[in-house]
């Protein structure tokens, strides 16, 4: 076993506080990737506050990391000691099901073992995730990153990328099109980052009058102010696709009645309470309310080379480890432009 370091939580009252546990030792297939960043999801936080019910303590979370291979197994061929590689959101599945065989695995029909708050394919081993030094996974299950200048910023990739750039293809957004982004955080500004980079005409709704300028110089031609109830009236039934990033309670009616002729709304926010949605909403100009989850291992890839041809990594702000509190604090509080990324180099200083 490969003895690692990390920094977890143990109940959802608890503070982080440095954490030793056991990788395992390499398979034919598997790699050992040194940890050198992590992004900082919101769900990071709805997982170590139990949020959803469904917490494993103790928990290591993280699930955008980047890092640099260490050593591959006896048979593995995809990547070779010092490449560098990403792990997202999920680290096996049964590969056999439909969905494993359709490359959706993020939906495997058996078990998808999560990057943390899960557990390995035998639906006992807990899985823990990138607030650690280093992972091991199925080199099937890891991704491969170009070498780039800022590495740190492509971490938020794997899971707040590839869930706004997800929908965003599945429905062929396209030039021509008028797209909204509900929210501008750390899926919002990816979600501009992309629909702008496939030629639409792009407008950014927040209900913070102070993120006009932030939207623009993210791309967005268009920013409204969606509390101002006179913005959203004048803006009825002229929208081909709108992407909904907000994890708060807010009306989806509102937004819905801003799409066009068969106008497409996807959800990929999650918001703690349902929302009510009033059939009118969608039977009017035939529209569609559709969810969206991130992206199997073959569109995360296509993501990824998408953005590296493109240009585009996430807006971030580097801390290390000692302040995933602080970090934690601001996220909850929106204080962040747009996403934390651990330095890891930070958790193996502490230790010297």
């Amino acid at each position: 076993m490969l003895k690692t370091s990390g920094y977890a939580v143990k109940s959802a009252e608890s503070k982080f506080e440095p954490f030793e546990f056991e990788r395992r030792e390499l398979g034919a297939k598997d790699v050992l990737i040194e940890i050198m960043y992590c992004g900082v999801c919101h769900s990071d936080i709805h997982q170590v506050h139990n949020d959803w019910r469904n917490s494993i303590y103790p928990m290591v979370p993280g699930h955008e990391i980047i890092g640099r291979i260490k050593r591959t197994g006896a048979e593995a061929a995809k990547f070779k000691t010092g490449d560098y590689a990403g792990v997202g959101c999920f680290v096996d599945s049964c590969r056999s099901c439909e969905n494993c065989r359709q490359g959706v695995e993020q939906f495997c029909q058996v078990h998808c073992a999560q990057t943390y708050n899960s557990t390995e394919m035998d639906e006992k081993t807990p899985t823990f995730g990138g607030y650690s030094s280093q992972i091991v996974v199925d080199e099937d299950y890891a991704l491969r990153i170009r070498e780039q200048e800022n590495l740190a910023a492509v971490a938020p990739l794997l899971c707040a990328g590839i869930t706004t750039y997800s929908p965003l293809k599945r429905f062929n957004v396209r030039a021509g099109q008028k797209v909204g982004i509900v929210g501008l955080g750390g899926l919002g500004h990816m979600g501009v980052k992309f629909a702008v980079s496939m030629g639409a005409e792009v407008t950014v709704f927040s209900t913070s009058p102070s993120k006009e300028q932030d939207a623009k110089d993210l791309g967005a031609h268009n920013f409204v102010v969606s509390k101002e109830a006179e913005n959203m009236k004048r803006l009825a039934g002229q929208f081909d696709f709108i992407l909904d990033t907000v994890s708060a309670a807010h009306d989806l009616n509102g937004y819905l009645n801003l799409l066009a002729l068969n106008g497409v709304m996807v959800i990929v926010g999650i918001p703690e309470k349902p929302a009510e949605v009033v059939a009118f909403s969608l039977i009017g100009n035939n529209r569609s309310l559709v969810g969206s989850g991130i992206g199997g291992i073959r569109e995360t890839q296509e993501m990824l080379d998408y953005c590296a041809e493109n240009n585009i990594v996430s807006d971030i702000e580097m801390i290390p480890i000692q302040k995933i509190e602080e970090a934690y604090e601001r996220t909850i509080k929106s204080d962040v432009r747009y996403r934390f990324v651990i330095d890891m180099q930070s958790l193996l200083a502490a230790e010297k």
